[in-house]
């Protein structure tokens, strides 16, 4: 009871730090932190994306940071097009990246292992050099988005702190909908396929089917992050979908924790921190990032989550 409580306390001062931190930034005339922290959230909620697949559903995709793209080049390609709404632009992210989910999860939910795993990173380089080769939308300079997406008046996403607080709402939301997944019996089941597949074939549970609306529901959601991340940044480039930041994803997810619900959110704040400290640092970061990081999994078992878990037993 004593580590739930622990766990459950750092998690509330994460989030009421979040909560308050436009405040934070307005009182102190700290622009960049909020700049930084939007970014963190974006990543936070691709990596709870991830999470569901491979920390719930035990499926190791190493092809994750394509929906990143997908989502981010669907609003900046109907920018360039003359389409600024975000009541299209958003759907559109969402569709195009549950439609490729579905591609991907059809063809290589067919494997296991380490073939699972090179499928989803095949498909996600495809999906790199179709970005690269799109001349008439920056094909490897990436493609300038000049206009952020209108909601008529709702939101003004060119207000950092409106833009701040819908991240962030769209985080919340999107943990709040993986609870209700893992607790349904659609997660258990999800879940069960994780621990033993042939059991729960035998007793009846198409698993592949179940493995499948997963696999796009998670690349769904994930593609929101990416439709955020090209108005946060006013750009999407081929490089948002290789391979290393699907590798990124993967570690938040470890580092915070996989399996657990806000885990994928303290490994994002506790990774891209540390980047953004060593970063400024020395220019030779990854050094000592790469090192840092294989400490803390080592002697961490459990991520932070697990962390917590055992400082509050001890």
């Amino acid at each position: 009871m004593k580590s739930f409580t622990v766990s459950k306390a750092v998690t509330a001062l994460v989030l009421a730090g979040l909560l308050l931190l436009p405040l934070y930034s307005q009182l102190s005339g700290n622009i960049f932190i909020l700049t930084l922290f939007t970014r963190i959230i974006i990543l936070a909620l691709a990596a709870a994306s991830l999470n569901l697949i491979m920390g719930f559903g035990g499926m190791m995709s190493f092809g994750h940071a394509a929906y990143l793209g997908i989502g981010g080049y669907a609003v900046g390609m109907l920018a360039q097009e003359g389409v600024g709404s975000g009541f299209i632009q958003f759907p559109v992210a969402l569709a195009a990246s549950a439609l490729y989910a579905l591609v991907i999860g059809a063809l290589s939910l067919r494997t296991r292992g380490v073939y699972f795993i090179m499928i989803t990173l095949a498909f996600a380089q495809m999906a790199y050099y179709v970005a690269s080769g799109l001349a008439r939308y920056g094909g490897d300079d990436g493609l300038t988005v000049y206009k952020r997406s209108d909601f008529s008046g709702l939101i003004d996403l060119s207000n950092r702190t409106q833009f701040y607080y819908l991240c962030l709402a769209c985080l919340l939301g999107v943990v709040f909908l993986i609870w209700r997944i893992v607790n349904s019996r659609f997660g258990l089941v999800v879940q069960g396929l994780r621990s033993n597949e042939q059991r729960m074939q035998a007793i009846g549970f198409p698993a592949k089917r179940y493995q499948l609306v997963c696999f796009v529901i998670s690349g769904t959601m994930c593609g929101l992050a990416g439709a955020l991340l090209a108005n946060n940044t006013d750009f999407v480039s081929p490089a948002v979908m290789y391979w290393t930041r699907s590798g990124d994803l993967m570690v938040m997810v470890i580092l915070g924790g996989m399996g657990t619900l806000f885990g994928p959110i303290m490994g994002a704040v506790v990774f891209l921190l540390l980047e953004e400290f060593l970063s400024q640092i020395t220019e030779y970061w990854a050094l000592i990032m790469g090192p840092l990081l294989l400490l803390i999994v080592l002697f961490g078992r459990g991520g932070i989550m697990g962390t917590l878990g055992r400082a509050g037993r001890g």
